[in-house]
């Protein structure tokens, strides 16, 4: 088991599964901002004391009764319970099902309504440098997954110098190859304790964004700093959430 805490959003009506745990070891993990690993490679968060029993999850669930269940990281695939909790969701709760976000390795999956994917890199040996897994497997995965009729969203951090501009053209373009309606998220790199890379600039996330729009019909950014990072709530209300389980 994974899942660790449930939350809720009531304006929303979304309910949230967060686990533990991640597949990748990418150094600049945005959780590493709250747990103080200084940029070290592997999930690093700190493991919950417990974590919550399937029976427990279904529970709170059917008290809830949300309008859609996303499933959260780390991520999210790791947790041994996430097919039956789909299921569950889908055909018990008649919940939209999401994987509010990924990094593609479990894709597509049964009672799966949508995912928004973690593109890391375009390049072969950059994407193993960062995440310690070879690329293909992700990139053939999300197609799998769109073909299959699930709707997807993909999103990749900007670091300039490092994943730059050619790296994230090489992605968008081949989500362009499948459609260019994919919604994409550009995260502009926020910079993590002990990591060599800056944050970009203005200039540096709209050429990014001139970039991807080139490509691609739904495009937004975010550009935040550490700070903000840390208090989503703040700036947009599906982060305002009660937690309904867990710590």
């Amino acid at each position: 088991m994974a899942f660790y805490r449930i939350t809720y959003n009531e304006k929303y009506n979304f309910a949230t599964l967060h686990n533990w745990g991640c597949t990748f070891r990418c150094p600049y993990c945005s959780y590493k901002l709250r747990s103080g690993a200084e940029g070290k490679p592997g999930f690093s968060t700190p493991k919950p004391e417990r974590f919550l029993s399937v029976e427990e999850q279904k529970s709170v669930l059917k008290k809830l009764a949300p309008a859609k269940v996303f499933f959260m990281g780390g991520e999210p695939t790791v947790a041994s319970e996430l097919e039956e909790m789909l299921c569950f969701a889908k055909n018990e709760l008649g919940a939209e099902t999401k994987l509010g976000h990924t990094n593609g390795s479990r894709l597509p999956l049964p009672f799966l309504d949508g995912a928004n994917v973690g593109f890391k890199a375009w390049s072969d040996d950059l994407h193993l440098q960062i995440t310690g897994r070879p690329k293909q497997l992700i990139y053939d995965n999300f197609q799998k997954a769109f073909d299959s009729g699930m709707t997807m969203a993909a999103n990749m951090v900007y670091i300039p110098r490092f994943v730059g501009l050619d790296e994230l053209e090489g992605c968008v373009r081949f989500i362009a190859s499948i459609s260019p309606e994919i919604p994409f998220h550009i995260d502009g790199y926020i910079p993590v304790p002990g990591q060599p890379y800056c944050r970009p600039t203005d200039e540096e996330m709209t050429a990014a964004e001139q970039l991807v729009k080139s490509y691609l019909v739904n495009v937004k950014s975010s550009h935040l700093t550490s700070e903000q990072a840390l208090d989503l709530s703040a700036r947009d209300d599906r982060f305002r959430v009660k937690i309904a389980a867990g710590v």
